[in-house]
């Protein structure tokens, strides 16, 4: 009775949200031949393996769904995993990194930054200030993830307005899923490794055990860095030295996990703590640093067959207590203080009939609760509370050619600010009322083809600092000014897709056009910020809303030949992302320019080698003010051996980057218009954050 009751409440919901969004979405749907999107495998140059199944996008737990998705994993995960997530995805179709430095990179995907490209962890939110700006860090290591699923295009539907341009799922199994055979023992993995550009060592170990009706996981980890080699002479304000290193680009990086789950014939329950801890330079300044504390606590159950209507109901919940502090010679300039807590109820119900045919699919309820608060002399953004309720559903029509998706999201947000600044004098409250809509089709066209589109309508409820920042950001170099009238971001989101599969061999591409009525983003107002007190005069910027356009096309594929007992895999990769101010025709910032990318892997019995070569155009359309990037070509190089060692499995690895040393810098970096300095003895201008040079890794991982 209880689900019927809820099912009629959120029925409601959704056909008050689908009034308001049928003109906007049949407008879309039928305006414009780009939709669609296609599920991809990103393993390039290695030998393809069973599909791991893809749980992001797609809450019925199937291994594709109408919007792309890129699953990394194992051997291919252990190989491209830097230093930042951003690093370890840059290689992804679609995806870039934002870079600002070596420490600190968050994916941008389809020219999408910061708050509008979600962050999860195992399904949840995963929060902590990486959003906000460029120089702070997300707080989560590559060296704890077993696997990180990315899905390109709008995920705003099942995760909230921050998922309008994509969503990065971090997975850990850190809270069990599974029970384990009782006979199974202790299981475990552990990696050493160490790198020669920036005297990196780092170190990670897991092990798991339990029987059927219970289950242990712990996991730590720990990195330790030097400054990082670059192929340009730099001045160091700090020792007062110039060398081809990039100053004040170190880190010390900790954390780790203790989770357990206990499972029974319809469910399981489950609990976990984890914590992050980093202290890194962050290059711009040769004297600044960010010491970085995070803490997480999460739930996560389960209940199978809670009745026959549903199959079963899945309930997460987390609390986290971020906070850092921004060093200046050690001495805490500004402090940022950020918990929140958030929830998800999901119930996934079984085939029921309907006019149009037997649906399955999930209704979902999400909240969220977060609070900022900064102290200091750089406290640029006021205090304030956001808070977010929200009810979702989607649906699934099989058919036998293939199936239609189709899904609405209703959210009720609440921004406020407590305390004040030039924009917040009093204490304000915002509320707005964002609502999404998206329709899929997957078609088989023939064996091993299939062809997908997806349409979608999406709102984003702008964030407080879009709302009421108002002082000097150093990380961006500029006097940051909010505008507190701001109102939804919306979009027309359209993607289409074809793929191809034969055995181990594939090839996909995407197309992409994202349409925005109302943009938020940040422009140089042409004027200058002079402090009081004297000293540099620097950019004032302002938010503002305007009409823009990113469209583009991804493409990747593989191909193995056998030769003997022996294969070659050659792999290939291209994607390109076009971003205009439609208001006054001006390109986007930091928008990656046409990318290339190319490996080839030689597999022989328990060894494989490959080299990669990753080629990036020109990019020439930039705004007024930013700083084209010239075309630039890295050339990468790995070596991998397994081992058999009793009851455990030794893979030993190599990784060459850069390996021609040659120089680039970012172009979806605002490092590369802002971090420079005059040079005394010649009067040019060097930009101080290029990235890094050559650099060869070294490491082991054993598994048993």
């Amino acid at each position: 009775m209880h689900a019927v009751f809820s099912f009629l409440f959120l029925e409601s919901q959704i056909m008050l949200a689908f009034s308001r969004l049928a003109g906007p979405l049949c407008l879309a749907l039928f305006g414009s031949s780009w939709v669609g999107a296609q599920v991809q495998n990103s393993t390039q140059g290695t030998a393809p393996s069973l599909a791991e199944v893809v749980v992001t996008g797609n809450p019925l737990g199937r291994d594709s769904g109408a919007a792309p998705v890129s699953s990394l994993a194992g051997t291919e995960l252990l190989l491209r995993a830097g230093s930042t997530l951003g690093d370890t995805l840059s290689q992804t179709p679609g995806v870039a990194n934002s870079y600002f430095g070596p420490n600190a990179g968050r994916p941008a995907i389809r020219g999408l930054d910061g708050d509008r490209i979600r962050m999860l962890s195992n399904g949840g939110a995963s929060h902590d200030l990486s959003g906000l700006s460029q120089d702070h860090a997300v707080a989560q290591d590559p060296l704890s993830i077993e696997r990180i699923e990315v899905l390109r295009g709008p995920g705003a539907l099942l995760y909230g307005g921050s998922a309008v341009g994509g969503v990065v799922n971090l997975i850990d199994n850190r809270i069990p899923q599974q029970p384990m055979e009782a006979d199974a023992g202790l299981l475990g993995r552990f990696d050493l490794n160490a790198s020669s550009g920036n005297q990196e060592r780092s170190g990670a170990g897991m092990v798991e055990w339990g029987n059927e009706r219970w289950a242990v996981h712990v996991d730590g980890f720990r990195r330790v860095s030097g400054d990082t080699a670059v192929p340009i002479d730099l001045k160091c304000e700090r020792t007062g030295l110039t060398s081809r290193v990039m100053c004040n680009s170190g880190n010390s990086t900790s954390g780790g996990a203790l989770g357990a789950s206990m499972f029974w014939d319809h469910g399981r329950l489950g609990a976990s703590v984890s914590q992050y801890a980093s202290l890194y330079g962050t290059v711009v300044e040769d004297t600044v640093s960010i010491d970085m504390r995070s803490t997480r606590y999460a739930l996560d159950g389960e209940w199978r067959r809670p009745g026959s209507f549903l199959d079963r109901v899945n309930f997460q919940w987390a609390r986290t207590d971020y906070r850092h502090a921004e060093l200046d010679s050690g001495v805490i300039g500004t402090e940022f203080i950020s918990p929140s807590t958030d929830y998800r109820l999901q119930a996934r119900h079984s085939t029921w009939a309907s006019p149009w045919g037997p649906l399955q699919g999930v209704w979902g309820l999400q909240g969220e609760s977060s609070r900022f608060e900064a102290r200091g002399n750089e406290a640029y953004a006021p205090f304030s509370e956001t808070q977010n309720q929200a009810l979702y559903v989607h649906e699934e029509l099989p058919k036998s050619w293939g199936r239609w998706t189709v899904g609405l999201r209703n959210e009720q947000v609440s921004v406020g600010c407590l305390t004040g600044n030039a924009l917040c004098a009093n204490p304000v409250q915002k509320s707005y009322a964002p609502l999404s809509a998206a329709l899929g089709l997957q078609y088989h066209l023939a064996p091993g083809w299939q062809w997908s589109t997806h349409v979608a309508r999406t709102e984003r409820a702008p964030k407080h600092y879009e709302l009421f920042a108002n002082g000097v950001h150093v990380a961006t170099r500029a006097f940051e000014v909010g505008n507190a009238d701001l109102g939804i971001e919306r979009a027309n989101q359209w993607d289409v897709g074809l793929a191809w599969r034969a055995g181990e061999d594939r090839f996909s591409i995407n197309g992409f056009v994202n349409q925005y009525d109302s943009h938020i983003a940040l422009y140089n107002t042409g004027d200058l910020y002079i402090p009081d007190e004297g000293g540099e005069a620097i950019p004032r910027y302002a938010f503002r809303s305007v009409r823009a356009r990113f469209q583009g096309v991804e493409a990747q594929g593989s191909k193995r030949i056998k030769d003997g007992s022996a294969a070659w895999v050659l792999g290939g990769r291209a994607d390109l992302v076009r971003a205009t101010n439609l208001d006054t025709q001006e390109p986007l910032p930091r928008i990656s320019p046409f990318r290339l990318g190319m490996t080839l892997d030689r597999q022989s019995g328990p060894w494989m080698a490959g080299v990669g070569l990753d080629h990036a155009m020109a990019q020439d359309a930039v705004p007024a003010g930013d700083r084209a990037t010239p075309s630039s070509t890295l050339l990468n190089a790995r070596l991998t051996l397994r081992q058999q060692q009793g009851d455990s499995q030794w893979l030993w690895y190599a990784r060459a980057t850069n390996l021609t040393d040659a120089l680039v810098y970012s172009p979806t970096s605002v490092l590369t218009t802002t971090a420079k300095y005059t040079d005394e003895s010649t009067g040019a201008t060097v930009y101080k954050a290029p990235l890094p040079g050559r650099s060869i890794k070294l490491g082991v991982q054993i598994s048993f």
